[in-house]
């Protein structure tokens, strides 16, 4: 078998401060003086019931890891790290998705916050010779109206290369808010070029996807995978050419499914779909995005022809230019040709 850390891939799904690894938040969290739970210390991977509950204590330890970046150099180092860390697992484009509003606060407003985060992601494709993007994304938990005054913000540094903004999101818990009231904000960033990129179809099932393709006109969907539970829900999905982002380990972490078995990869690349698998959040799901190839291998039975097939469909989903996509598929080519 051929080695995944070799295999050029994007990675299309990881969020900003879930990220950093255990021993980075250890740090930051001792610099700033900042105590967090023992739970995101110890190691363990979270796994919890897809419960008000459960998704109450997955945000709880997000939200306190989010509470030590709180320094222009804590967030240039998420950044750096993320770069660092996808690199060494041949990521040859990471797409980071960020709320800018979060981090705020701490370095002189949201423009401040996102200038930081872009030229971060400008310095770490250099440094770690990959290119690193940003996804802007708004929060259910907020009020629509600050959903499009980000999405503003996001179409002033629209771009594909980077150290731009390639996307917009709409992130945490999707059986919060009102899906359709997000729309006005998705079409200030269609209009400015930028990929419509919300979660959904994880919580929530097949109905929530169709209210999303309807409602937001996605690109990809963050997760999506809920999408096989109605046949014309997923046959429209790749109809239109919607990519996936399916992060196996962290939909076992929040209990849709029991194990990596039951989460469907196999039938949803069967039925046609696009699939970019991501890690979402390793500090919190205990897993990279190498993790995901090998159990996409070892428990869905992928061999590497099929692996190079998700880590093609990885490329041609991102928002990476067409010069740097012929070059990472063949990149993924030079892989699969290569002695096992």
């Amino acid at each position: 078998m051929r080695d995944l850390a070799r295999l050029p891939k994007a990675h299309l799904h990881l969020h900003f401060t879930g990220s950093l690894s255990v021993p980075s938040l250890r740090e930051i969290a001792r610099e700033q003086g900042v105590r967090v739970p023992s739970a995101l210390l110890d190691g363990d991977p979270l796994r919890v019931p897809a419960t008000e509950r459960g998704w109450f204590r997955f945000q709880r330890l997000y939200d306190a890891a989010r509470a030590c970046v709180r320094s222009e150099a804590v967030m240039r180092r998420v950044v750096d790290e993320a770069a660092a860390a996808d690199a060494a697992e041949g990521s040859v484009r990471l797409e980071l998705q960020v709320d800018p509003t979060s981090y705020a606060p701490f370095v002189g407003g949201i423009t401040p916050a996102v200038e930081i985060v872009l030229d971060a992601a400008k310095a770490a494709s250099a440094a770690h010779g990959l290119e690193v993007a940003v996804v802007v994304a708004a929060s259910r938990m907020r009020h629509p109206l600050d959903a499009r005054a980000l999405a503003r913000l996001a179409a002033r540094y629209a771009g594909d290369g980077p150290g731009e903004v390639v996307g917009f999101g709409l992130s945490n818990d999707e059986r919060s808010g009102d899906t359709e009231a997000f729309g006005p904000a998705f079409r200030i960033a269609r209009a400015a070029g930028l990929a419509s990129v919300p979660h959904g179809g994880e919580l929530l099932g097949a109905d929530h996807v169709g209210t999303l393709v309807e409602a937001l006109v996605p690109d990809r969907l963050g997760h999506g995978v809920r999408s096989v539970e109605d046949r014309a829900v997923l046959e429209s999905v790749v109809a239109r050419g919607i990519a996936l982002e399916v992060c196996p380990a962290s939909n076992v972490g929040l209990g849709v499914y029991p194990d990596l078995a039951a989460v469907p990869v196999r039938s949803l690349v069967d039925a046609g779909a696009t699939v970019a698998l991501g890690a979402d959040d390793p500090l919190l799901f205990g897993s990279r995005l190498v993790d995901q190839y090998e159990a996409a291998r070892t428990v869905h039975g992928f061999d590497d022809a099929a692996l190079a097939g998700l880590a093609r469909g990885s490329i041609r989903a991102s928002r990476a230019s067409e010069p740097s996509k012929a070059r990472m598929l063949a990149g993924v080519d030079d892989w699969l040709a290569a002695p096992a």
